[in-house]
Formats: C-alpha cells, structure tokens, sequence
C-alpha cells in the first residue's frame, strides 16, 4: 500500500466488500456466536477494519479482535488513532508493519473468522474461515 491512506471511516460501507463483511457477521450472530476475530491485510488506515469491529459490537458480540496489517507506517498510525476513539473494552485491535506473507502464516495456525484482503491468491486461503476479497466472499470451511 502506497502512503496515501483511504477516505474517512464513515466511507468504509463503500466498500465493495462491506456487504459480504456485514452478511458474514450477521450469519455468525444467527449462529449465536459472541466471539469474532477479523483480519485486514491491506488496512491502509483502518477504515473497513474499524467499521467492521464497530458494526460486529453493535450486532451484539462480546469479543471482537482486530488485526490490520500494512506496510505504511503513516497509515498505521492513522488505523491506531481512529481504532483508539471506539472506547470499547469488547474491542480489541492491533496494527502491524509487517510481511503480509509471514504474518499470514501465523494466521494459518488458527485461522480468523474473516479474513479481509485485496485478491484472494495474494492472501492465502488457509489463514481465515471466510475470506472477503474485493468482489467476492469465498467460504473455506
């Protein structure tokens, strides 16, 4: 990702992968989940993560887990400010600079619920259950 960071956090339903994010949260809610972990790895700023941790809060979880992923050191300090204005202790989120590739592998080991990126091939299918890429969702379990 480039150091520009994306539009203001109230855009993130612009998205063209919000539907499938918000579907995917309603569907583990009708399944009585309260714990979700959602994994960005292209965050930019944070501002589909954060929307994402938001809308699983309001939906009723209890335990919600973030983790951004980006190269851009500028954007990342963006994601961590906007992420520290939630207020919410059900919401826990972390930005990292690191390799997308590496941090994937550790994913791998115990996969998140949703996993957001830009195209599937790039991000790796084993590290989330539900994989949300740019214009599809692809369902791995």
């Amino acid at each position: 990702m480039s150091g520009r960071c994306p539009v203001p956090r109230e855009r993130a339903r612009s998205d063209p992968r919000w539907a499938d994010v918000a579907a995917t949260l309603v569907a583990l809610r009708d399944r009585r989940r309260h714990a979700v972990r959602i994994v960005d790895t292209d965050c930019g700023c944070g501002t589909l993560l954060i929307a994402a941790l938001a809308h699983a809060r309001s939906l009723g979880f209890t335990a919600i887990e973030g983790r951004g992923l980006d190269r851009s050191p500028a954007c990342l300090g963006r994601a961590r400010r906007a992420a520290a204005a939630l207020h919410d202790p059900a919401i826990g989120v972390a930005f990292d600079a690191t390799d997308v590739a590496t941090a994937l592998g550790e994913e791998a080991e115990a996969p998140a619920d949703i996993l957001l990126c830009r195209a599937v091939p790039a991000c790796g299918m084993a590290a989330g259950r539900v994989v949300i890429a740019d214009r599809h969702a692809d369902a791995i379990q």
